[in-house]
């Protein structure tokens, strides 16, 4: 339990400063965008403003990127349009080289004039571009966007390598802050354990004497309200007895005690002991006990405790299915577990209750008639399941109120 709460202090810790970073770099890495088009919408404006037609002056450009200014490739072109629709393009400076009458100029500006917008990008050759209408002709400004990329591509690999090495930090200061943060829990919880398991072991040995004692007065020759008497002090001492035995068994569980002797057991056949077993009891409360049980369904557990568990389960639907509904016990192999499931009729028992079943001492009591029992016998269903490395859980809707227990097979 302790390391679970100190895992999700770590990960809500991780999860939060993560959120934050990641919205901190996007923002910078968008404002960063912004500003590297800015910057090159004013050297395409700039161009257009400066550039003459003579190819051999050509502006000083670059992009100012704080502690250097890079030069950026460019180059102009006017475009005539002819009487018959068709278009001449002259390139009228820059720093391109061999471009004029090229097919790639073709392109691009082929490209770019099919877009119908006064600025834009060629995406297929990294151009930026940025158009001006003179009338009788349009000049196109076009710069290199691949500056723009690589600028970018390095600012994020700087914010990765900032965000990666300060979620290290991160991690190994949320394990120290969570390792100090639950030791007071720790500790408490430590010591609630030994007092459930030394407390359940000392009072087993007084409930045997008093249960001993109420026995022997019994079979003495009593008048009849003394006998009732002894009769009330046997059943009162072994509800407790019982449920000393409860108690006990889960402080075994909390403390990580391994009771379960592991050994290849058939699930089949155990599932179809305990519904012999149980058949009796269910036909007597009026519920008839339904078995679908495949066959050769290996686990590795412990034959008695796993007993235990479809006992609990079906213990638990007699008690509480409705009345006249037939009870199922299924048992289902998959690829990789054994799933059994127990099923029984009944009213709806509702989610908020029902995450609560596995609770010590929790009954949900709006959706149960029965008050008998501990509330202890779920918890320790569930605590024998996961000491088998299985899950036990519930789901319950108008049809009917489900247990599933699954275990892996046996390989």
């Amino acid at each position: 339990m302790i390391r679970k709460l100190q895992v999700k202090f770590v990960a809500m810790c991780m999860v939060m400063v993560t959120a934050v970073l990641a919205v901190v770099f996007f923002s910078a890495y968008a404002s960063a965008q912004q500003n590297i088009q800015i910057i090159s919408r004013e050297v395409l404006q700039r161009v257009l403003r400066e550039s003459a037609s003579n190819a051999l002056s050509r502006p000083d450009i670059g992009l100012d990127l704080g502690d250097r200014v890079v030069q950026l490739p460019y180059f102009t072109v006017e475009v005539w349009q002819q009487i018959s629709g068709t278009y001449s393009a002259y390139v009228t400076g820059g720093t391109y080289a061999n471009l004029e009458d090229t097919e790639e100029l073709t392109a691009i500006i082929t490209d770019c004039l099919s877009q119908d917008r006064t600025e834009g990008t060629v995406d297929s050759y990294n151009l930026r571009y940025l158009r001006q209408d003179n009338g009788l002709y349009q000049k196109l400004a076009f710069v290199d966007m691949s500056m723009e990329q690589a600028t970018l591509r390095e600012m994020m690999g700087s914010y990765f390598q900032i965000g990666a090495a300060s979620l290290l930090l991160l991690l190994g200061v949320s394990i120290l802050l969570a390792r100090w943060a639950t030791r007071p829990v720790e500790r408490a919880w430590r010591q609630q354990r030994q007092f459930l398991s030394d407390a359940s072991h000392e009072l087993k040995t007084p409930l045997t004497v008093i249960l001993s004692n109420a026995e022997m007065l019994q079979s003495a020759d009593l008048p009849d309200r003394p006998a009732r008497w002894s009769d009330n002090i046997r059943s009162e001492a072994g509800r407790m007895k019982s449920l000393v035995e409860e108690m006990l068994t889960l402080a075994r569980a909390d403390n990580a005690v391994r009771t379960a002797v592991m050994e290849t057991v058939s699930l089949t056949d155990v599932a179809a002991d305990c519904a012999l077993s149980f058949e009796p009891v269910a036909f007597e409360a009026g519920k008839p006990l339904r078995e679908d049980l495949a066959g050769d369904v290996t686990v590795l557990g412990d034959r008695e405790k796993l007993r235990q568990v479809i006992a609990i389960l079906l213990d638990n639907a007699v008690k509480y299915g409705a009345a006249g509904g037939a009870i199922t016990l299924t048992l289902r192999k998959t690829d990789r577990q054994a799933r059994l499931t127990v099923a029984n009729p009944g009213a709806p028992i509702p989610p908020e209750q029902l995450s609560r079943l596995f609770e010590r001492f929790y009954r949900a009591d709006d959706s149960r008639g029965e008050q008998s029992g501990f509330g202890l016998g779920l918890p320790i269903a569930a605590a024998i399941a996961a000491e088998h490395r299985g899950a036990l859980k519930a789901e319950s809707d108008a049809s009917s109120t489900r247990f599933i227990l699954t275990l892996p097979l046996k390989k």
